[in-house]
């Protein structure tokens, strides 16, 4: 009974001010808060989706650039391979994995001479 009366005391205490205290202060912040972002979001949408579809193009552009510099490694790299001539075209993880072996074998008959 002594801590249900102290808990129901401190309990009663401890909620209700805290609730009043930050219900009137959530609500107002969140309307503010909400309010701001939609008017910057109408004036800004034009450019915002300019802004974004430039990003996404000088994206592009990079990873188009990569991939042919990756590619014109790889065709080097394709390029110096023993191969015969009559052989298709080695798939970039062909290619690579020829490579490591091609490296590994070379390295084992200098170990051995």
């Amino acid at each position: 009974p002594a801590s249900a009366a102290g808990g129901g005391s401190a309990g009663s205490r401890g909620p209700s001010p805290s609730r009043s205290a930050l219900a009137p202060r959530e609500g107002p912040s969140r309307r503010k808060g909400q309010g701001r972002r939609g008017r910057g979001k109408a004036r800004g949408e034009g450019l915002l989706s300019k802004q974004k579809r430039s990003r996404r193009m000088k994206a592009n552009d990079r990873e188009r650039n990569r991939m042919h510099h990756l590619n014109s490694a790889l065709d080097a790299l394709r390029s110096v391979l023993p191969t015969f001539p009559d052989d298709a075209k080695l798939t970039k993880i062909e290619t690579l994995r020829f490579a490591h072996n091609y490296i590994w074998a070379l390295t084992q008959s200098l170990r051995l001479a």
